[in-house]
């Protein structure tokens, strides 16, 4: 069985996609963070598929847009990405039957890596869309997050799912804003063509 990818779109069309793909990754986070303050606060089994389910959705995003922009071969840092999210979501899994230090310890390095990975797909972007501002920063304050989670991972206070949320709250904060940004900056550079013709 061999894989196919898809040929790497025109300018326009990989920024209509990425436009598209920034909006889905900032609904999915927002649905995330509203189950977990809604529902897996008080169902732990609920809380326990929200935690796997977050890194998994991660590799698997990175995986259709860096199919859809040429294949992993030609976005190194997106199949770095989908490595280190498919083995969080397997270690999230071991990890549960442990403790919540150690899920939050799981989380805290796949946030270091996967935004490490997230900075430098925006930065390599932004000589062909532009408007990847907000994906490099998210990037850099998602390596943070998880330095941040390591520390607390040790600490004596038993965490939560909801120690999370707010994590991917600005995750999808950082979605939205590129997805917008995004699409501003595409009408603008489209406007003068239309003009033109």
């Amino acid at each position: 069985m061999t894989e196919t990818t898809l040929a790497p779109p025109t300018s326009a069309r990989a920024s209509d996609w990425l436009t598209r793909y920034y909006l889905a990754r900032a609904a999915f986070s927002l649905v995330w963070v509203a189950a977990a303050f809604a529902v897996a606060t008080k169902m732990p089994s609920v809380a326990a598929v929200l935690l796997v389910v977050y890194p998994a959705w991660d590799a698997l995003a990175n995986l259709a847009d860096a199919r859809r922009h040429g294949g992993l071969g030609k976005n190194f840092t997106q199949m770095l990405n989908v490595v280190v999210s498919g083995v969080a979501t397997a270690a999230v899994a071991i990890a549960l039957t442990i403790d919540m230090h150690a899920v939050l310890g799981v989380y805290g390095a796949w946030a270091m890596l996967a935004g490490i990975f997230q900075l430098a797909t925006g930065v390599r972007r932004w000589k062909v869309h532009g408007a990847q501002w907000a994906m490099i920063l998210s990037g850099a304050q998602s390596a943070l997050a998880g330095g941040f989670f390591i520390v607390r991972a040790g600490g004596a206070r038993v965490p939560t799912v909801s120690d999370i949320a707010p994590y991917a709250a600005f995750g999808a904060f950082y979605f939205l804003v590129s997805a917008l940004s995004l699409a501003v900056s595409s009408a603008w550079s489209r406007g003068p063509r239309a003009a033109a013709r």
